[in-house]
């Protein structure tokens, strides 16, 4: 008898007794005939289902749905998977149980994931799972109603993020493969939901001392992430290698990548288009409003980068709109604030920034949509001008700043684009006074390139050099700064980096109008817009690093000494936290 057929006759049963068999042989035999009576048996109530009766074969029906495809061969796993989708098909009553019984092996059980490295596995994996979803796309076929019952199904057994962690990417896979089949044009929104939410929620597992091995003394902008890159676009070593995170960050890592794999997928199928607008849906859900969130918000950007021309317009619009639909002033009273309002202004601002693929003509176009708000804020505001008051203009401006720190000298090389900036010198200059209330080393930076590309009509009335100074600045000293975040600072984990940083603009790539070599004349320039006060040193210096790691918007801290100014007015690649507004 040979080997294929040792596999599937019974009457390999009686070979256990042949003396000369060895033991090893013995076990195996006796494993292959107990496989094939299984088998027989599987395939007999295939054939029989219609006789199955709910209430007398209880006990049969709850060993069909108890058994597992990880612990059988792949003969044994057809003849189950038969079983199931005739079960399914014949009666109502089996369906939820036979599409529970199949999204249970989306959770493959321990010996599985600690065993993942070895070749044996990895084909055990491959022959489960191809099954399941085999069985799953026969039933959603035969039964159309199986989809929408899939779905809560799905929802209710995606895993916490307190078991372990690889069994939350091994489970995000599948509902990923479900999206790209039949079951995910019924199903593709409520799936990226579910997606996207453990993406948030493994993403907010992981502090940033877990990612950085960095000097959290350093200023925000001081902070440049190519300086400490090797060859090859990768992060340093210590960035991961210092996982203190118990292998979140190595989960969250290969969690970004799937889904990136995922939508260059759908990009290559044609079908990234639609895929976007249910994408978009769950980040609006999930990660725009989410305090903290550090590196999930980078799905969005991969999949604009993939389809400028669509996806990437599209984003960009549909932020913009979000703050556009609140940034309408109420000068009567004070203006209530939204987290997603204020986010979606920090998410443009950092996007049309560090977007490379993003044309400048689309940049400018939102630049000028952003600066006809702010000059139609102004030019209906009332004498209110406390800063709490009016917190939705200074986001708009920060945005408009920090943008054109990164594309100042592309705008002002068209000349159309230089014109339709034109009202910003008078937001700028209106008795709100947004130099006061935004960002320091944004607004440093943002004057500095101002003045050197002659921006502005009568650059004199900023005072570059006295604005320190200025008795408005010390005016503003005790008021609640405006938080700030710009989410797509450089990505930190390693591979899900390889993917972004082709299309991403790290600040020592832009070309300021200024000369960059020239330090000393610089540094003259940038003591500009810093909110001064009378406290001791000591006591400036706590609430700096503070403030730093809080991301205030405007440090309470006078420039005492050189060293400090100059740590502060380095124009950003990247932020350390990148948080979202405090008020979130």
């Amino acid at each position: 008898m040979g080997a294929s057929e040792a596999l599937t006759d019974p009457s390999s049963l009686y070979n256990v007794g042949n003396n000369d068999l060895s033991d090893t042989e013995t076990v195996l035999n006796v494993r292959n005939a107990l496989a094939s009576v299984q088998n027989a048996l599987l395939k007999a109530l295939s054939g029989s289902v219609a006789c199955i009766d709910v209430n007398h074969h209880r006990r049969i029906l709850s060993g069909i749905f108890g058994m597992s495809l990880w612990d059988h061969k792949p003969h044994v796993m057809d003849s189950l998977m038969d079983l199931i989708i005739s079960l399914a098909a014949t009666s109502g009553k089996y369906l939820d149980n036979c599409l529970n019984m199949l999204i249970r092996h989306f959770v493959p059980p321990p010996w599985v994931i600690d065993r993942l490295w070895q070749g044996r596995v990895i084909e055990q994996k491959q022959h489960v799972l191809s099954r399941v979803h085999g069985a799953l796309l026969k039933i959603s076929l035969l039964v159309p109603l199986a989809p929408s019952r899939l779905l809560p199904m799905l929802a209710h057994q995606l895993p916490k993020i307190n078991k372990k962690d690889q069994v939350v990417v091994i489970y995000v896979e599948n509902l990923l493969k479900l999206e790209n089949s039949s079951i995910g044009q019924v199903g593709g929104g409520m799936i990226f939901m579910m997606v996207m939410e453990r993406l948030r929620d493994l993403d907010l597992e992981i502090d940033w001392d877990d990612i950085l091995q960095d000097d959290s003394n350093r200023g925000m902008f001081d902070m440049e992430l190519e300086d400490a890159m090797n060859e090859g676009d990768e992060l340093p070593v210590g960035s991961l290698n210092q996982d203190t995170s118990g292998g979140k960050i190595e989960s969250l890592d290969k969690l970004m990548v799937t889904c990136f794999d995922h939508l260059e997928s759908c990009n290559l199928h044609g079908r990234l288009d639609q895929v976007f607008e249910k994408l978009f849906d769950s980040f609006e859900n999930f990660i725009l409003n989410t305090y903290k969130s550090k590196v999930s918000q980078f799905l969005m950007f991969y999949a604009c980068s993939l389809d400028p021309e669509n996806c990437g317009v599209k984003f960009g619009s549909k932020l913009l709109d979000i703050f556009l639909s609140s940034n309408k002033p109420r000068p009567t009273r004070q203006v209530s604030l939204s987290p997603l309002w204020m986010s979606a202004v920090a998410y443009l601002a950092s996007y049309l920034a560090r977007g490379k693929f993003l044309p400048i003509s689309y940049v400018a176009s939102m630049l000028k949509r952003l600066v006809d708000e702010c000059a139609d804020y102004c030019r209906i505001c009332n004498d209110d001008i406390r800063p709490e008051a009016h917190q939705l203009f200074y986001s708009g401006c920060q945005a408009i700043m920090y943008v054109l720190c990164f594309r100042m000298r592309s705008i002002l090389d068209v000349p159309r684009f230089r014109s339709e900036l034109i009202p910003l010198e008078s937001i700028l200059m209106h008795k709100l006074n947004p130099l006061m209330v935004c960002l320091p080393s944004v607004v440093a930076e943002f004057l500095r390139q101002a003045k050197a590309g002659g921006l502005f009509v009568v650059s004199d009335s900023f005072i570059f050099e006295d604005l320190l100074e200025s008795e408005l600045s010390r005016a503003f000293g005790g008021c609640e700064r405006l938080d700030t975040f710009f989410p797509f600072d450089p990505c930190l984990l390693k591979s899900s980096n390889s993917n972004i940083s082709g299309n991403f603009i790290y600040w020592s790539m832009v070309r300021p109008t200024y000369d960059k070599d020239d330090d000393e004349e610089d540094d003259d320039d940038a003591e500009i817009i810093v909110n001064g006060d009378e406290e001791s040193d000591e006591e400036d210096e706590g609430d700096l690093d503070y403030a730093l790691n809080k991301m205030s918007i405007t440090p309470k801290h006078s420039f005492k000494n050189n060293m400090e100014r100059e740590r502060l007015m380095k124009m950003p690649s990247m932020i350390r936290p990148s948080t979202s507004p405090e008020s979130l």
